[in-house]
């Protein structure tokens, strides 16, 4: 009877291993495959984070409501996402639409700036809290470059010479105009501007305020973050922020918008680590 060829497979061999390797060693590569769970959380933890980053910088970053210019659509304290994905798409803002921009011109130099401590500033950074440091406004925008707007008496605001329903968003007690100067106006809109108001007519300091300063109250279409969607928190006033219907009328378009919530970051996360685990246990039970 002849050897057993060097190199060749035993009976006792299974596929892929190679012979005479020691069983101890074969289950000692298994193990160290098969790594716990709780090591894999530092990945999923980092992943998260990246993913987070993302979607605060290119989709969805939140806000914090800090006035009553907004009631009763948003009242102070509200937590707000605002969609930043359309505008890299060069959507611009649409009458109608609820916007977060930056201060065009000193709007707030009078407003004392939070002072958040350091976890606020990195939660703050990523996205998992709202912007707390950041000298941002938000208002309704009601004309859009090229629009004639007007207010005469106690009402209604007129775009383009259509008269606006704002009943629906407009404070109860509160008259579309107020019968002080600043409520009392008649602008053309310039190409790359907004004409915003808040919804708190005579308690909100917005465009009608600022006429007599540098860019005579219109908000630069490039200042604008985004538009606000959800009242994401508290969770008694979660909420949709729609254009409202007066807004739909012939000649005067209406936009929708859609955004992914900062959740989603670890909604994308947890996958990719475990399908990684998973194929980490794959090859462990080949082995």
């Amino acid at each position: 009877m002849g050897d057993v060829a060097v190199g060749a497979r035993s009976e006792q061999d299974g596929p892929g291993e190679r012979p005479g390797e020691p069983v101890e060693k074969k289950e000692s590569k298994a193990k160290k495959q098969q790594r716990p769970f709780w090591k894999e959380l530092p990945l999923l933890i980092g992943v998260a984070l990246v993913l987070a980053l993302l979607i605060k910088t290119f989709l969805v970053q939140a806000f914090s409501i800090p006035s009553d210019s907004m009631q009763n659509t948003l009242q102070e304290g509200d937590r707000v996402l605002v969609d930043k994905l359309t505008p890299w798409f060069g959507a611009e803002p649409e009458r109608g639409e609820v916007v977060v921009f930056h201060d065009p011109g000193e709007w707030l130099k009078y407003e004392p700036t939070p002072q958040p401590n350091a976890v606020q500033n990195v939660l703050s950074w990523i996205g998992l809290m709202p912007s707390a440091n950041e000298k941002d406004l938000i208002k309704r925008v009601i004309g859009v470059g090229g629009d004639t707007v007007e207010c005469k008496g106690s009402g209604p605001v007129k775009v383009n010479g259509k008269p606006l329903d704002e009943q629906s968003y407009v404070f109860a007690g509160n008259t579309p105009c107020s019968t002080v100067p600043e409520g009392q106006f008649k602008v053309t809109v310039p190409k790359g501007k907004l004409w915003v108001m808040g919804d708190h007519r005579q308690n909100s300091a917005d465009s009608r305020y600022h006429r007599n300063e540098p860019g005579n109250g219109f908000v630069p279409v490039e200042n604008v973050v985004g538009r606000a969607i959800v009242v994401a928190w508290p969770i008694d006033r979660w909420s949709t922020l729609p254009v409202p219907d007066t807004f739909d009328q012939k000649g005067i378009d209406k936009a929708a918008a859609a955004a992914v919530p900062t959740a989603a970051a670890f909604a994308g996360a947890v996958p990719l680590v475990l399908l990684r685990r998973r194929r980490l246990l794959r090859t462990g039970a080949r082995a």
